[in-house]
């Protein structure tokens, strides 16, 4: 099986009324190109979303202008040049094959086959579990038994729910309530999981070392069907810049092969005249790898097989500077020592209002531990969490049986919780589960807004005022020895409407004494749900306040900075015998309504780094790749150096 390092994606999404596919296509210029980049790897399409196939099939449909093999001949001028190609096949999406069966198409809940917005790319979507799912397995097999493919990548399989017949009568049969949304939802989830097997058992009977990936099908569902991942993720095209820290962090968990995908382009998809900055490319690319992800970049195959020069030149220039650090990258894996806890379902996308809910609190967690230079990885229900020393609850993760039970082992082996919100109540929101929170759930605070009332503990960086808790949070009462320091304070009225007066300007009032942050032992609580609330509001107050406790619960961290700004982020990396720490200095500004721009890196100068010793002795600290050595002492359990200039990444390494 191939392992995806220095790689590159196509598109080559195709309107069937274009003319000329393939008629300036070059595939050994192609293929030196690639060569150049220094490019081991390629998915490229051999049927795209418009459901035109690019290679000799006897089972779909060959784009009508395209007179030769181009899947073929692409295969070929890359093996020769040793650089491996995964077949991408569209199984959500194949509108000219939806036209003709309109039978295969998803029929939704309102009876439509055709959404009304006939420009979206989903307008028209695949159903797996009519005539199309045979007919889309037997296209991946004739793929994999005709070209020397290294694998599969099998894109949007995300299909909205469907109540075709084929769909009704198997959900009768199973007894699911069609007309129950949430049923409805989990029965296209086990549609998608169930065509991604398929898929899956056929290739691999043909080719038992392929690659697969089905993007779509939520990460653990194709845990035992995949063999590698690969996270899409284009900032400036509707992902932002806040989900790579995340979701990098969270499938680095999951052991397998892992690419980090960005774009080439301004905005996003099909934007064949959109060109990304140097800088903002080389970011992400650099992000990526500074989490342990290999890199690959988008691009949008011309259909008359244009060699577009200035992006092969622009990821030429990316990539060779990112190749020289390929000794400290290959086979590095991130270090953590605190698990973010996601709550159900987590990553999984398949009821869309819990999946938003779960994803504002851990973007917000993610952006304000980031910011904190804390080192971290996102673990579901499904992961270990043993060897992490902190586990952080974010606002709704509720405790059932098997969650409770990995609390109390945690606990057991000396780790420490921080809990926010409703975390670490039982799934009815009745009461926390377990003792060791040392505090009373005794319903939603009732008041909108509640101020936050810091005690002195806490009290170093936060303005000395009530500080507006913005999001609705819950009403705690300490029990036994637990410490409190902070309380709410509650404000003269509630926001409402009375009638006559809108109540907006609400001052706060009195304090009330009731808990806002609790410690017992090693658990600390706070009643609000402060990561939503800073990935909605972004209050520095609280970052702050959080900062406070993870210093109180894991004294000691991993690594300690000074000079870096909030927007510099800090990883740390691991290889035998050594330890990379990677320093980053880029900001995205929001640019126009919607483009977060990177243009330049920011350049810093005289950077701290102390890196905690961990038992491992240190001989040598220096920059990769220059190879420039570093002076550093050693006192206090860490390794401490300086780094006089930043300009934009560096990598410091302890060996």
């Amino acid at each position: 099986m191939h392992n995806p390092k220095w790689c590159l994606f196509y598109d080559v999404h195709t309107q069937p009324a274009l003319p000329d596919v393939g008629e300036g296509f070059d595939p050994e210029a192609w293929a030196d190109r690639f060569q150049r980049c220094g490019v081991d790897y390629v998915v490229f399409h051999a049927r795209c979303n418009m459901g035109m196939a690019y290679y000799n099939t006897k089972i779909g449909i060959r784009h009508p202008s395209l007179k030769y093999d181009l899947f073929g001949a692409f295969v070929e001028a890359c093996q020769k040049r040793n650089i491996a190609v995964t077949a991408y096949v569209n199984v959500g999406l194949s509108h000219e094959e939806g036209l003709l069966h309109r039978d295969w198409l998803v029929l939704n809940a309102d009876g439509q086959t055709y959404l009304p917005n006939r420009m979206g790319n989903f307008m028209r979507m695949m159903c797996p579990n009519t005539g199309y799912g045979d007919h889309v397995v037997a296209m991946c097999r004739e793929i994999v038994e005709n070209y020397p493919v290294a694998g599969l990548f099998l894109d949007c399989m995300h299909q909205h729910p469907c109540v075709g017949v084929e769909c009704i009568r198997e959900m009768k049969q199973r007894g699911i309530d069609w007309e129950d949304p949430r049923q409805l939802r989990e029965f296209a989830n086990l549609s998608r999981v169930r065509i991604a097997q398929r898929i899956a058992d056929a290739a691999k009977s043909v080719r038992p070392d392929l690659l697969l990936y089905f993007n779509g099908v939520s990460y653990e569902y194709q845990e035992e069907i995949g063999t590698y991942l690969e996270y899409e993720c284009l900032p400036t095209g509707g992902w932002g810049y806040d989900a790579l820290p995340l979701y990098g962090r969270f499938l680095r968990t999951m052991g397998k092969p892992l690419l980090n995908m960005t774009g080439r382009f301004h905005r996003s998809w099909g934007d064949f005249g959109g060109i990304r900055t140097e800088a903002s490319l080389e970011y992400d690319c650099l992000y990526g790898l500074a989490l342990g992800m290999r890199t690959t970049i988008g691009d949008h195959f011309h259909p008359r097989g244009d060699l577009n020069t200035a992006v092969f030149d622009l990821i030429e220039r990316v990539y060779g500077r990112l190749q020289k650090l390929e000794p400290w990258i290959d086979g590095a894996k991130g270090a953590a020592e605190i698990a973010v806890v996601a709550p159900e379902p987590g990553f999984c996308y398949v009821h869309p209002e819990e999946f938003s809910q779960s994803q504002a609190a851990l973007k917000g967690c993610a952006r304000m531990l980031c910011e904190l230079k804390q080192q971290f990885d996102v673990v579901s229900m499904a992961r270990s969490w043993e060897g992490y020393r902190l586990l952080i609850l974010p606002d709704l993760i509720l405790l059932d049986p098997a969650a409770a039970d990995k609390v109390r082992k945690h606990l057991a082996q000396g780790g420490a919780i921080l809990s926010t919100g409703w975390s670490g109540a039982d799934p009815e929101k009745k009461a926390f589960v377990l003792k060791e929170w040392g505090v009373k759930l005794e319903g939603e605070d009732p008041f909108d807004p509640a101020f936050l009332l810091v005690g002195e503990a806490l009290s170093e960086g936060i303005p000395e005022m009530p500080i507006t808790l913005y999001d609705r949070g819950t009403a705690i009462a300490a029990t036994g020895d637990t410490e409190v320091l902070a309380t709410i304070g509650a404000p003269y009225f509630n926001r409402h409407w009375d009638g006559e007066h809108h109540f907006f300007y609400l001052p706060p009032d009195k304090p009330t004494n009731r808990p806002a942050v609790t410690v017992n032992g090693p658990v600390a609580h706070v009643s609000h749900p402060l990561f939503t609330s800073y990935y909605n509001h972004a209050q520095v107050p609280m970052r702050t306040l959080i900062g406070h406790l993870i210093a109180r619960l894991m004294p000691n961290e991993m690594v300690k900075t000074e000079g870096m700004p909030s927007f510099g982020r800090v990883t740390v990396t691991r290889q035998p015998n050594r330890r990379m720490v990677h320093l980053l200095s880029y900001v995205p500004e929001r640019r126009g309504t919607t483009i977060d721009m990177i243009e330049e890196p920011v350049e810093l100068r005289d950077i701290s780094v102390a890196l905690r010793q961990d038992g491992q002795a240190v001989s040598r600290v220096y920059l990769a790749p220059t190879g420039q050595d570093l002076p550093f002492e050693v006192a206090n359990g860490y390794v401490k150096t300086r780094v006089p200039v930043v300009p934009g990444y560096a990598m410091v390494v302890f060996e």
